[in-house]
C-alpha cells in the first residue's frame, strides 16, 4: 500500500477520534488482507508531527497514544470558543492533585498531614469522577487505607506521555503552568491559584498555614473546602 496514502488514512483517524489513538489501535485500521506494512505506521507518524512545524496544531504521543493539540503560542485565541465552559478548581483540590501526583502512591491521612487539613471527601470524589486518580492498593498499616495514584486521563489532560515529563517543584511556580487549558481564578472565597513553591511537601512541615480560610484549625479548613466543592461540583454539573 502506498506510504501516502496510509498517512492520509491515520491523519484522519486521528482528527475524527475523541480520544488518542495507539500504534496498534491505528494498525487495526488496515484489514489483514492488505496490513500496513512494517513501520509505515510510525513513518506517518513522524511526518504528519513533522508536518505540523508551521501549523497552529500540533501530533504529541501522550500516555493514552497520539492526538492533534493546539499549539501554546495559539492557544489563548483558540481558548475563546470555550470560555463559558472552562471549570475553576479551588485551592484545596488543587493541593490535593498536585501532592497526588508528585507524591503517589499516597494515602488521604499522608495528604493531611502535609496540607494540615482534613480533606474532603468531595474533592477525592470529584478528581475520581474526573477520572484523573484511582486506587491502587491499600497501604500495610492499621486500617489498610487506600494509595490514590493519578491515572493515563490524568496525563493525557495535562498534555504528558509519562510521570517523568512532570515539570520539576523547583521550577513550577503554580500548578496552571502545567496546562493552559485550565481556568485557575480565585475560588468565592478570594484565593489565588496554589503557588506549588509555596507548598510544604514534606509531611512533617505540614502546619496548618496554607489551608483555604486562614484559620489553623482543621475543622474550619475542611468546612471551606466543603463550601468551594460545592461549587466546583456546581461547575462540573454545568460542564457536563
Amino acid at each position: 500500500m502506498d506510504q501516502t496514502l496510509i498517512t492520509r488514512i491515520v491523519e484522519a483517524a486521528l482528527l475524527a477520534a475523541n480520544q488518542p489513538l495507539t500504534v496498534v489501535q491505528l494498525k487495526g485500521l488496515f484489514p489483514l488482507d492488505e496490513p500496513a506494512p512494517d513501520g509505515s505506521i510510525e513513518q506517518a507518524l513522524s511526518a504528519l508531527a513533522e508536518g505540523c512545524a508551521e501549523r497552529g496544531v500540533e501530533l504529541v504521543e501522550l500516555a493514552s497514544g497520539w492526538r492533534y493539540q493546539v499549539k501554546a503560542d495559539v492557544h489563548a485565541w483558540v481558548a475563546r470558543l470555550w470560555a463559558e465552559r472552562q471549570t475553576k478548581y479551588t485551592r484545596a483540590t488543587l493541593e490535593t492533585l498536585a501532592l497526588i501526583a508528585y507524591r503517589q502512591p499516597i494515602t488521604r491521612g499522608e495528604i493531611e498531614q502535609v496540607r494540615g487539613v482534613a480533606v474532603n471527601s468531595n474533592i477525592i470524589k470529584a478528581l475520581e469522577e474526573r477520572e484523573w486518580i484511582r486506587v491502587v492498593g491499600h497501604r500495610d498499616v492499621p486500617g489498610k487505607p487506600e494509595l490514590l495514584a493519578t491515572t493515563k486521563g490524568f496525563l493525557d489532560y495535562f498534555g504528558l506521555k509519562r510521570l517523568e515529563d512532570l515539570p520539576p517543584l523547583s521550577e513550577l511556580k503554580e500548578i496552571g503552568e502545567l496546562e493552559p487549558q485550565l481556568s485557575f481564578e480565585p475560588a468565592a472565597g478570594g484565593d489565588d491559584a496554589m503557588p506549588l513553591g509555596d507548598l510544604s511537601l514534606d509531611a512533617g512541615d505540614g502546619d496548618g498555614s496554607d489551608n483555604d480560610t486562614g484559620d489553623d484549625t482543621p475543622h474550619a479548613a475542611d468546612a471551606a473546602d466543603t463550601d468551594d466543592d460545592a461549587a466546583m461540583a456546581s461547575s462540573e454539573q454545568q460542564e457536563r
